[in-house]
């Protein structure tokens, strides 16, 4: 990961936390229930998750108590506009943009001396199957401060008004308990410290529940598309609502999704662009075995290229130029079948969102595209992070520069 994290692609825009907001990071932990952590500093997102205290636990999903509960925390204003680097569902950030536009100068005071614990409410306690999903239509964000300064506010009111009351302001104890409180939390009176909770709207998402599922919902009809072959086995079962249910790896998905308009494939558009270019790349990389060139060097140089395309075995290489070869033959004869000549995975992969979709679907669907067929290193970068870290781990040294390059270059 060390040229990843030279290059600024690997959790660049994380936010060191020391000192005393450690302190105050394991007061809203303890807030909402989970252990606190013993590191004495750590960086965090902007919904307050840090890649050291989730590898501390083990646990990359330890601010949520089960599927159906996430959490987050706001420690200090600077988590507006940081990425969520590990979001449990595709709208995270959406939402974390809703938080700080709705309560942004609340939250540049709160911070000032505490910390925001966030819950997020579905209204579902638990996930008892799979399309429970279905029950996600809004979720309710509340907001807690630790050592409940709000009520400690309450208090303070109470206090003043008790000590304008008749003669109270020569009562020694009532002094005692202002000066106290005032030591202790400062003057609270003018600060405005109850955050009413905030409804955001769901509808088409990806969440990590269930170990990862995708509903569409604003199409002809509800799709529910599952990562885990387990669970959609699971799913199927379930009768009582009107949903297509599909696992990613059916070919009969990217079927569906086209009759629904979801997604589209020109062919001999994309065949000139640089995505088609990053794709048939990568798959000739994948297809070299012991190179006697860099395999940057065998990507950025035409003649390179071509010469290693040539020596790959005859059916390796009519899968990688499968389109090209494909959109030949149907120059001379249209009797040829796309499905006979493409390969199924690569044609897959070129495919993208639907232009009517709106621009928070399309984000959707292009994670989806890049989970059914990962192939264009850049989107893989783009919509699935992880993936692509995974996955980065197990290329040629020369491989990951060449990617590297790929991401630099569209950024």
């Amino acid at each position: 990961m060390q040229k990843l994290i030279e290059a600024n692609l690997y959790r660049s825009d994380l936010i060191p936390i020391n000192g005393k907001l450690v302190e105050r990071y394991n007061k809203c932990l303890k807030t909402l229930g989970f252990k606190q952590t013993k590191l004495t500093k750590f960086n965090i997102d902007g919904i307050g998750w840090s890649p050291e205290i989730a590898e501390e636990r083990k646990d990359d999903h330890y601010l949520n108590h089960g599927d159906a509960n996430p959490h987050g925390i706001i420690i200090t204003p600077l988590q507006k506009n940081k990425p969520i680097y590990l979001p449990y569902h595709s709208f995270d950030r959406e939402l974390m943009k809703q938080v700080f536009f709705t309560y942004e100068n609340e939250i540049k005071d709160i911070t000032r001396d505490s910390a925001i614990c966030l819950d997020f409410d579905q209204k579902i306690d638990v996930f008892y199957n799979p399309l429970d999903i279905l029950k996600y239509n809004k979720v309710i964000v509340s907001f807690r401060l630790i050592e409940d300064l709000d009520k400690i506010q309450e208090q303070q009111y109470q206090l003043i008004e008790e000590f304008n009351r008749n003669y109270n302001f020569i009562e020694e104890d009532i002094q005692k308990k202002l000066l106290q409180s005032a030591k202790r939390y400062g003057d609270l009176r003018n600060r405005t410290l109850k955050l009413k909770d905030l409804e955001f709207e769901t509808n088409s998402f990806y969440t990590r529940s269930f170990k990862g599922v995708y509903l569409l919902r604003d199409f002809i009809k509800p799709i529910l598309i599952f990562e885990d072959i387990d669970t959609y086995k699971e799913a199927i079962k379930d009768t009582e609502y009107d949903v297509l249910i599909y696992h990613v790896a059916q070919p009969e998905l990217m079927e569906k999704l086209r009759d629904y308009i979801i997604i589209q494939c020109d062919l001999e558009a994309i065949v000139n662009t640089p995505k088609y270019k990053r794709i048939k790349k990568f798959e000739l990389a994948q297809s070299l075995e012991t190179p006697d060139h860099p395999i940057k060097e065998i990507l950025t140089n035409t003649s390179l290229f071509k010469s290693y395309l040539n020596k790959l075995d005859m059916e390796v290489r009519i899968r990688v130029m499968s389109v090209e070869l494909y959109l030949e033959k149907l120059e001379r004869s249209n009797v040829y079948k796309l499905e006979d000549i493409v390969d199924q995975s690569l044609y897959f992969a070129l495919h993208k969102p639907h232009s009517s979709l709106s621009a928070q679907n399309h984000d959707l669907v292009n994670k989806l595209l890049i989970n059914i067929a990962p192939k264009d290193v850049l989107f893989l970068y783009w919509y699935d992070k992880e993936a692509f870290y995974r996955a980065y781990d197990s290329w040629d040294e020369s491989l990951r520069e060449w990617v590297i390059d790929i991401i630099r270059n569209n950024i």
